[in-house]
């Protein structure tokens, strides 16, 4: 099929959108999308209004969709038809964040494709799909490794009262909360994995603190353990990385491979470039 198509990279905090075909290319971002939290009818109202103008008026032929909460089909339907009724005339691919991850990451060879972002993931991707995939509980109950669970360490080395002087001062310098505060955005508010994970960034100002390195060690480590580890071939193929959290802990995240003797293969911020020259080959 030829024409405009759309391609979508979408994680719980935001979602990337990229329009290509017929001399055109754009790129602009929009808030994340989940289905697990919203309903088709949220995720439309969400688009029509962060979405540009323009692009409503546009004939798009196509529209990839990679997203977090689509491993599922009752939950990718949803994203779909909230896609088909801004785009009907659309053909429509959706599926899952961690998909999109190992097309950008592996391209059409053999790896394991990883997730370090709002959340986490991994996979073993055969350079056509997924054949294997360590479970995925969410940022309660896992999502080790990722901005929300390193974030929720930052918390509570704050309510705890773990930090140090200097943290602490930094930290209510930082964000000027307080625990009541904190305990209604998480236990009270909607998206607290977001929330969590804006409290990630405190470590990435602050390294060289041993209170801080430790945190970002064992909270990297807790994914390696959890994750990395159930995969027998994880000796005999490289590593992939994607996601902020890889992207600033690199260092780490290449210090913990040469440790457990893995191969430290792409770390990059975001999959768009890879999933992009995918789809102009296809």
């Amino acid at each position: 099929m030829t024409g405009i198509k759309l391609i979508a990279d979408s994680g719980a905090t935001k979602t990337e959108w990229r329009l290509f075909g017929e001399g055109t290319h754009k790129s602009f971002f929009t808030s994340g999308i989940s289905p697990y939290h919203m309903t088709q009818i949220q995720i439309e109202q969400l688009l029509l209004s962060e979405f540009p103008p323009s692009l409503l008026k546009r004939k798009i032929s196509e529209v990839h969709y990679y997203g977090t909460g689509c491993y599922t089909a009752p939950k990718a339907n949803i994203v779909k038809k909230a896609l088909h009724d801004i785009f009907p005339a659309a053909k429509l691919n959706i599926t899952h964040d961690l998909m999109g991850a190992a097309i950008s990451l592996c391209g059409h060879d053999k790896g394991i494709a990883c997730i370090l972002g709002t959340g986490s993931n991994s996979c073993l991707f055969n350079g056509k799909r997924i054949v294997a995939n360590s479970p995925g509980l969410g940022y309660i109950l896992g999502d080790e490794g990722s901005g929300a669970y390193l974030g929720k360490k930052v918390i509570q080395h704050v309510l705890y009262g773990i930090f140090d002087k200097e943290l602490m001062d930094a930290f209510q310098e930082n964000y000027n909360t307080d625990k009541a505060e904190i305990l209604h955005r998480v236990y009270q508010e909607p998206f607290a994995n977001r929330y969590l994970a804006s409290f990630s960034k405190f470590l990435s100002q602050h390294r060289g603190h041993y209170m801080i390195e430790n945190i970002i060690e064992d909270g990297l480590g807790d994914f390696f353990n959890q994750h990395l580890e159930t995969y027998p071939q994880r000796f005999s193929m490289p590593i992939h990385f994607v996601g902020s959290i890889a992207f600033y802990f690199k260092d780490k995240i290449a210090e913990l491979c040469k440790a457990s003797g893995y191969e430290m293969g792409k770390v990059i911020r975001q999959p768009m470039a890879g999933l992009i020259s995918h789809h102009k080959n296809s």
